[in-house]
C-alpha cells in the first residue's frame, strides 16, 4: 500500500511540473515575454495569489490563462490529497502494525527477549531463528527497526525502562539476553529484568574484565566478554589450528548445518523407559554419539559412560551430522 501512495506522488510530482512547464512555455511563445517573465506570470498563474501580471496580455495569452487556472487546480488539489492520504494512511499502518506485534508479544511464553540489535544481538537472533526459538528484541533505533521489522519482533523504547521490559513481556519469559555496548547500561538492565522475573535466566555482554563480578552480583547469571573470546579464539588458531577448525565445523551457522544437540531425558519417554545410556541406544538408532550427561544440580560429565543411570530432569549432549541430528528430532519428536 505505501509502494502505491509513493506512486501517486510521483505521478502528482509529474503533473506539477508539466502544468509549470506548459505555463512557462505558453506565456514565451503567447506574449512574447522573457523566460523570467514567463516563469513570473505560471508561478502566480498556478498558484492564484492575485498579483499583477507583467504586462498586457493578447486574447490568445487570457484564453491560455483560464485554462492554465482550470487545470492547475485541479492537479494541485489531486496533490495535495495525495500527500494528506499518504500521510494518514502511513501513521495508521504504523498503528495497525505496532498493534499486531503487541499481540504477538502477548500470546508468548517462555521466550527470550534480546536487548540490542547491534552486531552481538543480531547474531543472537540470527541463531535463536535457526532453532525456532521465539524471542522479542528491544531496540530504540527506529532506523534498524524499519529495515529488520518484518523479519522480526521488535518493541522500541530504552531496555532500562521497566515499562519497556513489560511491554516485552518479561514476565512470561525464560531468558534474558542484554548486549548493549556499555557495561553501565548492561548493569541496569540486568537489575531491572531480575527485580521483576526472579526466575528469569540473564545472560550479560561486558566489554571489562572489572564488570563480569558487577554483573554477576546484579543478578547476571551467565557474563560473556566477545573480545576476550575473540582473543582466545584467534591466539587458539595459532597453538592448535586444525582442533579449532573442527570446532568451527561443529557450530557453523544455519538452520541445517547445527552438529550438535542439547535434549533433555524426559524427551525421549514417549519411546519406552530408559535407566541408562547404553538403553537409549541412540548410535545405533540415529546415528548421534552421546558426547555429554548433564544431571539435574547441572554438573556436567563429559564422554560418560554407557552404564551411567539417568535421572530425571537430567539432559544429554549429542554430537552427528546434520543429517542424523534431524533423524534423532524426527525419531523422537523433539
Amino acid at each position: 500500500m505505501i509502494r502505491l501512495f509513493r506512486s501517486k506522488i510521483y505521478l502528482a510530482i509529474i503533473m506539477i511540473l508539466v502544468v509549470l512547464a506548459t505555463g512557462i512555455i505558453g506565456y514565451r511563445l503567447l506574449s512574447d515575454l522573457t523566460w523570467l517573465d514567463a516563469f513570473y506570470m505560471t508561478v502566480i498563474t498556478v498558484t492564484t495569489v492575485g498579483f499583477s501580471e507583467v504586462g498586457p496580455l493578447s486574447a490568445e495569452a487570457k484564453v491560455f490563462t483560464v485554462f492554465l487556472i482550470i487545470s492547475s487546480v485541479f492537479i494541485f488539489a489531486f496533490a495535495i490529497s495525495v500527500v494528506t492520504e499518504y500521510i494518514l494512511s502511513r501513521n495508521s499502518l504504523d498503528i495497525i502494525k505496532k498493534k499486531k506485534v503487541k499481540n504477538m508479544i502477548n500470546k508468548l511464553s517462555n521466550h527470550v527477549i534480546i536487548c540490542g540489535f547491534g552486531r552481538n544481538g543480531n547474531q543472537a537472533a540470527l541463531r535463536l531463528n535457526a532453532y525456532k526459538r521465539p524471542f522479542v528484541i528491544i531496540e530504540n533505533d527506529k532506523e534498524v527497526i524499519d529495515k529488520y521489522g518484518d523479519s522480526y519482533l521488535f518493541v522500541e523504547g530504552d531496555a532500562n525502562d521497566d515499562e519497556i521490559l513489560l511491554a516485552a513481556g518479561i514476565e512470561r519469559a525464560k531468558y534474558l539476553i542484554t548486549t548493549l555496548p556499555d557495561d553501565a547500561a548492561n548493569l541496569f538492565v540486568v537489575l531491572s529484568a531480575r527485580q521483576l522475573n526472579k526466575e528469569l535466566t540473564i545472560i550479560s555482554r561486558a566489554s571489562l574484565v572489572t564488570s563480569q563480578k558487577k554483573l554477576k552480583l546484579a543478578g547476571a547469571d551467565q557474563v560473556i566478554m566477545p573480545d576476550k573470546i575473540g582473543g582466545d579464539h584467534m591466539a587458539s588458531l595459532v597453538v592448535m589450528p586444525d582442533l579449532i577448525s573442527f570446532m568451527d565445523e561443529l557450530s557453523l551457522e544455519g538452520e541445517h548445518t547445527t552438529n550438535l544437540e542439547e535434549v533433555a531425558i524426559e524427551e525421549f519417554s514417549e519411546q519406552g523407559e530408559h535407566k541408562s545410556l547404553r538403553d537409549l541406544d541412540l548410535r545405533r538408532k540415529t546415528g548421534c554419539t552421546i558426547i555429554g550427561y548433564i544431571a539435574p544440580d547441572g554438573k556436567y560429565t563429559i564422554n560418560p559412560e554407557a552404564n551411567m543411570q539417568l535421572q530425571p530432569k537430567s539432559k544429554v549432549i549429542v554430537l552427528g551430522r546434520p543429517e542424523q541430528i534431524r533423524k534423532l528430532n524426527e525419531m523422537f519428536r523433539i
